[in-house]
């Protein structure tokens, strides 16, 4: 996916953008990258790699020759960013976020109506910025610009603009499933996805962007230049998984999110007769934790940590673009913990199940460890669709989704008109599908929380929160 942080200032703001982004690594392992604005001496500019390197390291150098009171900076997992344009438009700086699945459509109509060029990438597709940008041109200034850009994107764009004055514009996805949060102290305001990377920089909390909304900053103020909608369909993964701890979305704090989730999951669990007698109750690591406390605490079942991650020198085990690679990886950081595991019946909760291929390893590992018993518990329910909005998985085809492959085992296409009961553990389909991936997997037993469970969970009115992977809505 990828994140964002900006900044601007009465005060040099190179190392408030510089610990901001760094804070958004988790959303990110692609590329990196930062614009600064000094009014006399210009633009400085650098993006890195951080496949095998984290941002802090590969920018250590460039923040001591960068200098300015206006700047971005992203994590990026797609192309390399930010970037900077000059156009009839004036002279800026830009950086996207979000997924475009018309690229090419646009790209080829952009050919016909004008006799200019893309730079392309080693695969010969177009950066999507660059496509962004090439977008906002077409128009006389630039919020005419941005709207006319997410009203030709098939997927969602959310971005961040520093013009040659400094100022910053901010706009979130025309649907809202990303949020965009300003904060400010007594010089400036600054930008984020994450609340929390600017609390620790000593900003406080100054607004929230609708959906739509289109906001410039300045030292001094921040102006709306184009109102928000009401409708919003704000991504539920923000909540489950992707977002950090600290962070709070539309007044819903993401770590008590999760302690509730897993509590909701136990308790609905219980009214079904469900909830197994095991000897520890605990988290996938990281994300899966909160909500294995929520499960904990509400099942009376003591919380435990069977295995350790260990991530000094393997932070990302979704890294590398070889999935044998990933698995290798992800089995070194598992560290087990023998006296939680042997003979011991345990219960897993994970933030998600996807493709499933590493909790396979997971499950081998505890078993291999000694353990007598391994209940799997997913936070969310069967993920059903690739999300086609915020590109949040690696996954190209909806058959890369362990769910989806086993429906298609079961029943072939025709499994496809029934996906919502194979998600619906309470009737003969969804039964058959646990039934299944119990079976590949070697769970003792699997359950998935219910859609209504994780909505319940977030808190906030269930047709704000885009549920497209789970259940196929628009």
């Amino acid at each position: 996916m990828g994140g964002f942080f900006g900044a601007v200032s009465k005060r040099d703001v190179v190392m408030d953008v510089f610990f901001g982004v760094d804070y958004h690594s988790h959303l990110g392992t692609r590329r990196a990258g930062m614009i600064v604005l000094d009014h006399e001496d210009g633009y400085q500019r650098q993006i890195h790699s951080i496949e095998n390197t984290p941002f802090r390291t590969k920018f250590e150098d460039d923040i001591v020759r960068f200098h300015g009171t206006s700047a971005i900076g992203c994590i990026s997992d797609a192309d390399p960013q930010p970037l900077l344009v000059r156009s009839h438009l004036g002279t800026f700086a830009i950086t996207t976020i979000g997924a475009i699945n018309n690229a090419e459509a646009l790209v080829e109509e952009y050919f016909e109506d004008h006799d200019a060029q893309f730079m392309a990438l080693s695969s010969g597709a177009v950066n999507s910025t660059e496509l962004v940008a090439a977008l906002i041109n077409q128009k006389d200034d630039l919020v005419a610009g941005i709207q006319y850009a997410q009203s030709k994107i098939d997927g969602s764009l959310t971005l961040l603009i520093m013009t040659e004055d400094g100022d910053i514009i901010a706009a979130r996805d025309f649907m809202g499933r990303l949020p965009v949060l300003v904060g400010a102290d007594d010089d400036g305001h600054c930008v984020a996805f994450e609340s929390f990377a600017y609390h620790k920089l000593g900003y406080h909390d100054e607004y929230e962007l609708g959906p739509a909304e289109i906001v410039r900053l300045t030292p001094d103020a921040v102006e709306v230049l184009s109102p928000a909608r009401d409708e919003m369909k704000m991504c539920a993964f923000m909540w489950v998984y992707y977002g950090y701890p600290n962070s709070n979305y539309e007044g819903m704090n993401v770590e008590v999110m999760r302690y509730r989730n897993g509590a909701i999951m136990a308790r609905d669990e219980a009214a079904r007769g469900a909830c197994p007698e095991v000897d520890f109750v605990a988290g996938v690591p990281d994300s899966g934790i909160p909500h294995a406390i929520g499960y904990s605490t509400e099942s009376k079942m003591p919380f435990g940590r069977p295995f350790i991650k260990y991530t000094p020198t393997w932070p990302r085990s979704f890294m590398p673009a070889n999935q044998d690679l990933r698995n290798k990886i992800a089995n070194m950081k598992q560290v087990p913990v023998p006296e939680l595991i042997r003979d011991k019946k345990l219960l897993f909760v994970d933030d998600s199940i996807v493709r499933g291929t590493q909790l396979r390893e997971t499950v081998n590992f505890l078993y291999d460890s000694g353990a007598a018993e391994v209940h799997m518990r997913s936070a969310c329910p069967p993920i059903m669709y690739s999300c086609k909005y915020l590109s949040f998985s690696s996954s190209k085809s909806d058959m890369d989704l362990i769910a989806r492959r086993v429906v298609d085992q079961l029943e072939g296409e025709e499994g496809v008109a029934h996906l919502s009961e194979y998600a619906d553990a309470r009737t003969e389909r969804g039964q058959c599908l646990l039934k299944t991936i119990c079976e590949d997997m070697g769970f003792d037993s699997l359950s998935y929380q219910s859609l209504q469970g994780m909505i319940e969970a977030i808190g906030i009115d269930p047709e704000k929160i885009c549920t497209y992977c789970w259940d196929g809505r628009e």
